[in-house]
């Protein structure tokens, strides 16, 4: 699904590695899809190093304190960093045919205009204003509970997150969860390991899926599952404002 991007490929590069035709069809069947490696080890370090520079970011969330599991995570104030802003910018246009063939199967408005930047002013034109990329930090025992990152009306269905260590090395556990909510049936979990580098798509909220009077919206949560031991560290890329 994914070829190796050149190693000192930018981030359109690397978003363009990834066999975006076959993350759609993966997103179909499982919804989610892992992409090629978006981040080099060197930049993954970078980034993880950034949480210690609390300046960059407009608010740190305790998870155990608001019953959202535990751990702890930071979202960026307006002034991303660079790397941050260009690989979110890389991966929109990737993205958005996915979100609006989405809306088409659910008969649904496909709001989102072919810029970010036009798209990031409509959230602001809206009230939403506050940026919502985030770091995430898990220590030994720490997990994210089933939720939804929904944070006002205008909502872009897909969603990245991006491993920043290595699984296995630096932390064991941790995994991914996906829980969907079946249209008159049990609901089905999915367990993802995120390579370091490379991202996870998945939905903010719902997906399509074909039932028995066409397609129906399946709502579904996301969080990661207890981590054993080590640090485990993230890019959280949401593509609206809050």
């Amino acid at each position: 699904m994914t070829r190796a991007a050149p190693a000192t490929a930018g981030p359109a590069a690397r978003v363009a590695a990834t066999d975006w035709t076959a993350a759609a069809a993966e997103l179909d069947a499982h919804g989610c899809a892992l992409t090629a490696r978006l981040l080099d080890p060197d930049a993954c370090r970078s980034i993880a190093a950034l949480y210690d520079e609390t300046e960059l970011f407009r608010k740190t969330v305790d998870m155990a304190r608001h019953r959202f599991g535990s751990g702890q995570y930071r979202y960026f104030g307006p002034d991303l960093p660079r790397p941050v802003a260009e690989l979110r910018a890389a991966l929109y246009p990737a993205l958005l045919p996915i979100a609006r063939d989405w809306a088409a199967r659910l008969g649904r408005p496909a709001p989102w205009p072919d810029s970010l930047d036009e798209w990031l002013d409509r959230c602001r034109a809206a009230g939403q204003s506050k940026p919502s990329q985030i770091l995430l930090r898990y220590e030994a025992g720490d997990w994210n509970a089933l939720h939804r990152d929904l944070f006002g009306d205008l909502v872009f269905p897909l969603q990245v997150v991006i491993g920043l260590d290595v699984h296995g090395d630096d932390y064991t556990g941790g995994e991914f969860l996906l829980v969907e909510q079946r249209p008159r049936a049990q609901s089905r979990g999915t367990v993802t390991v995120l390579p370091q580098g490379h991202g996870l798509v998945f939905t903010t909220r719902d997906r399509p899926v074909r039932s028995a009077r066409g397609w129906s919206a399946a709502p579904v949560r996301h969080g990661v599952s207890t981590v054993r031991s080590g640090l485990r560290r993230s890019l959280g890329l949401v593509f609206h404002l809050a």
